[in-house]
């Protein structure tokens, strides 16, 4: 009886321990609504945007539109008083738009979530309860979701949408494609994509006149002597001593 009751016990604070330990404190949530003026920085599309206050720079997340009342909340990419346009990078809730005063909710329970002005989940990363305890904003562009030990419970970058930043990779067993925008005013999914399959980097085109995508382009740069290839990185390096400039190219590993 005694141990029954005291097993009993046992568990629930054990239980509550973990709870409490996996709550994302107050001082790290917010909720953000789509309102107020437009951003006036030069974007691309020549879209209309509110920026948020998670960036570091030259990142930044906003909700952003090119057609009346259909935001999509994204990263833009750029600096402030360069001249050049801000560029977009990467898309939440790709082909889901939300309208005016929708929200951008981080709460207590870990869970990242974009919900329409009624209240219609647009898009989340299904996080709660999975013990986050912060979001940050990389410099990278990555946006992690992170529990107490610091590691990553939910990354931007195993989420790509047509683009790639340095540091960022395709895995066939993992985020394998990138998919270009179906046009400048639509980002939903379009025609073209980038694909790793096992030895090689394929290029597609998806027509409605295709029973299945057109494979237009193969790398066969990388050959497929050299194995199977486990991942591609999105990577950098400077092009001299002095790094003034960088180079930019895909490395390949493989098994």
């Amino acid at each position: 009886m005694y141990s029954s009751i005291f097993l009993f016990f046992t568990v629930i604070f054990f239980s509550s321990s973990f709870v409490a330990e996996s709550i994302v404190p107050s001082s790290k949530t917010f909720k953000f609504i789509n309102q107020g003026d437009f951003g006036k920085d030069m974007v691309e599309y020549d879209a209309h945007y509110r920026a948020l206050s998670l960036f570091n720079s030259p990142f930044q997340l906003c909700f952003y539109n090119k057609t009346p009342n259909a935001f999509t909340l994204a990263l833009r990419m750029g600096l402030v008083g360069s001249q050049s346009i801000f560029r977009w990078v990467w898309n939440a809730n790709r082909g889901n738009p939300v309208r005016e005063n929708a929200t951008l909710t981080f709460s207590t329970d870990g869970n990242l979530v974009l919900a329409d002005a009624d209240g219609q989940i647009a898009w989340q990363t299904g996080t709660a309860n999975k013990g986050v305890v912060g979001l940050n904003l990389l410099s990278n562009g990555n946006t992690v979701l992170y529990d107490k030990h610091g590691k990553f419970i939910w990354r931007s970058f195993e989420h790509p949408s047509d683009t790639l930043l340095v540091g960022q990779s395709l895995r066939p067993n993992g985020p394998n494609r990138i998919i270009s925008h179906s046009s400048d005013v639509d980002v939903s999914e379009g025609p073209y994509s980038l694909v790793l399959e096992k030895h090689r980097l394929n290029l597609y085109l998806k027509s409605n006149n295709l029973k299945k995508p057109l494979l237009y382009y193969t790398s066969d740069w990388f050959g497929t002597s050299q194995g199977r290839m486990t991942q591609v990185l999105f990577n950098t390096a400077p092009e001299s001593e002095q790094a003034y400039a960088y180079e930019l190219y895909i490395e390949p590993f493989f098994v």
